[in-house]
């Protein structure tokens, strides 16, 4: 059965309500917890809050800034064992006619800092003997509304991505997996999201890589 205790997991998102949770989760593990964000001051906050907490500061949709990035954190604890990818946001409403350019390009955000982060730490979740990736989707992408057709849209698209991942993951034959949580609405499940994450490493079943986890209240 894999062991967090010892493993580097890397929050992308990890300012948020549900990044501090995930870290909180995962420090009380025994893992060391690598929180990315885009505000110096926030980090420095979560870092007061969560001593033990390594921050970093990205723009996660900048390539070049994440490729600096993984540099930085290779150099400052080696390679990571972990992704949790909690970069997101909604806007919606309108109908068909009310999904604007400017929210699509808010919203895809998400997916673009998803692309950028995986690739950049790919050669180190493969390497690892329980290397994990993760994301939180929306239940949309199983009945989507035309209020939520970019949101729904996005996520669909970072789903895509993550059995993309997850196919590169069994080609590899490495003991890694790739895991999306879908949720109705994250408020309110942080810490069932902390506690599932912490899971991820408390087991050795192939069946997770790949996997589609339903969050419910």
């Amino acid at each position: 059965m894999a062991e967090l205790a010892g493993k580097t997991v890397l929050i992308a998102g990890a300012t948020s309500v549900s990044g501090r949770a995930v870290a909180r989760a995962l420090l009380d593990a025994g893992a060391r917890v690598i929180a990315v964000g885009s505000d110096q001051g926030r980090i420095e906050a979560l870092e007061a809050e969560l001593p033990g907490t390594l921050g970093e500061r990205a723009d996660l949709t900048d390539g070049d800034d994440v490729l600096e990035l993984a540099m930085r954190v290779h150099a400052r604890v080696g390679d990571v064992d972990g992704v949790i990818h909690l970069v997101g946001g909604w806007r919606g409403g309108g109908g068909i006619p009310g999904q604007t350019e400017e929210d699509y390009r808010v919203l895809e955000r998400s997916f673009t800092a998803l692309r950028y982060v995986s690739r950049a730490f790919w050669d180190d979740l493969l390497a690892s003997p329980a290397g994990r990736i993760a994301m939180v989707s929306s239940t949309t992408v199983e009945k989507p509304t035309a209020g939520g057709a970019n949101y729904t849209a996005v996520k669909a698209a970072s789903e895509s991505w993550m059995r993309s991942l997850a196919q590169g993951i069994g080609k590899a034959e490495s003991p890694a997996a790739a895991v999306t949580f879908r949720v109705t609405s994250l408020a309110g499940l942080e810490d069932r999201l902390a506690a599932s994450v912490v899971d991820l490493w408390r087991t050795d079943d192939p069946g997770l890589n790949g996997s589609v986890i339903e969050l419910r209240p």
